[in-house]
């Protein structure tokens, strides 16, 4: 009997010894660099919004913050590598709603994990996308487009970065909304997708807002409208395609959050927390993004029911659209 007690006095004081020192380590973080995993090659929206992040984490938390582009598969290389890391603080997600939300409902043979498997920390900010239409259509707004499309079902086609990105589920949403026939023409990247549009071989695009401003500007192609519900202050002049009777339910934009492994220790999530709301008031921070066509967050979001909305919204273009694998 005594043994008995000996042994689980002993065992008692060893869980009491780690649990004093995982206490005492959650109590000094951070005490070394912090790693902030982004999913995309430099230059992108989504990895220019994580070193701002990054750069101003370093300055509220005191340690050196540094950005890890994980690039490929769609951002998904990143997030699983967040999701499977130690849940101490010390590796972080800045990832947009593709690789969190989308990457699963398209690909589910691959993409093992989903939003539940991060501990959010918060949105840090979105941009709408925006539809646009090749000068050589000569369509201006989109009750022309709606128009013009029905008139004519499978006539047109309209590209994106890819098939399963934010973009291509913007289109097919559109043509849910609008009733219309169209070809979505998946290109891999960007620019491949500008050449054509500027050349008049392709009628219709989808792009991020900040990628479409210079050539919207310059006339070489025409916004159509921004695909979140309420016009961008980035581009205030531009209409929301929700403003059309056609498209009054539009609402859809790429979103970027902080996002940390599964079972993030509560001390270590509200220090990050606290971090990230002071991050979101500071003017550099906000006029940096904002020139990138980003609007901040709101600090109150309820992220949960944040990302189970967002994702239910995508599930139902992606069946809309049958592109699942």
């Amino acid at each position: 009997m005594k043994r008995t007690l000996a042994i689980g006095a002993a065992a008692f004081s060893i869980i009491s010894v780690a649990q004093h020192h995982a206490s005492a380590q959650e109590a000094a973080y951070p005490n070394r660099p912090i790693t902030v995993l982004v999913g995309y090659p430099p230059g992108g929206s989504t990895d220019l919004t994580g070193r701002a992040v990054a750069d101003q984490l370093a300055h509220k938390l005191g340690v050196p913050v540094v950005v890890e582009n994980a690039s490929g598969a769609g951002g998904a290389i990143a997030a699983m590598k967040a999701s499977k890391a130690q849940p101490d603080g010390y590796t972080l997600l800045l990832g947009a709603n593709n690789e969190i939300a989308i990457n699963r409902l398209i690909t589910p043979a691959t993409v093992k994990y989903s939003y539940k498997d991060f501990t959010p920390i918060g949105l840090v900010a979105s941009q709408p996308m925006v539809l646009v239409a090749s000068a050589a259509t000569g369509v201006k707004n989109a009750e022309q487009f709606v128009s013009a499309v029905k008139a004519k079902p499978g006539r047109f086609s309209y590209g994106s970065s890819g098939v399963g990105t934010a973009l291509h589920l913007a289109g097919e949403m559109v043509k849910e909304q609008g009733g219309l026939f169209m070809t979505h023409i998946p290109y891999r990247g960007v620019a491949p997708l500008t050449n054509d549009l500027l050349g008049g071989t392709l009628e219709y695009g989808v792009f991020v807002l900040s990628s479409g401003l210079p050539h919207i500007r310059s006339g070489k192609v025409v916004a159509l409208g921004v695909t979140e519900k309420k016009r961008s202050p980035a581009a205030p002049d531009i209409p929301a395609l929700a403003e059309s009777a056609n498209l009054k339910d539009m609402d859809i934009g790429v979103w970027f959050a902080l996002m940390a492994p599964p079972k993030l220790p509560a001390p270590v999530l509200a220090r990050l927390r606290t971090a990230l709301n002071e991050i979101l008031k500071t003017a550099e921070f906000r006029k940096k993004l904002e020139e990138s066509g980003s609007t901040i967050a709101p600090l109150d979001v309820d992220m949960p029911r944040f990302l189970a909305d967002e994702t239910a919204k995508y599930q139902k273009v992606v069946d809309f659209a049958k592109i699942a694998e």
